[in-house]
């Protein structure tokens, strides 16, 4: 299960192995602000809150675009954060920085 935290719209959807937050987000009608899907903006910059054990580790793009910091705290990139796996509840909030 996947819980999405926009500004204007929340939903739970099924998470889908490998499809990425921003992937789901958009299938499932999400307002989630993004501009290149490459990892450069930080326009899709999201906090995961729970669940983060069945998520893919941070790209090189996350880690060249996020700082150490917001690594551990939870940040990542959602248009490069996948799901690695389907058996818990994972918990994401849209936190653009703008």
């Amino acid at each position: 299960m996947l819980e999405l935290k926009a500004r204007r719209i929340q939903k739970t959807v099924e998470a889908e192995k490998g499809l990425t937050i921003l992937d789901l987000a958009l299938k499932h009608e999400v307002d989630w602000g993004f501009s290149c899907t490459r990892g450069t903006c930080a326009r899709c910059r999201c906090l995961v809150t729970e669940g983060m054990q069945d998520l893919e580790l941070p790209t090189e793009a996350e880690e060249d675009r996020l700082e150490p910091e917001e690594l551990e705290q939870g940040f990542r990139l959602g248009c490069q954060c996948a799901i690695k796996s389907q058996t818990g509840t994972i918990s994401v909030t849209h936190k653009p920085y703008f």
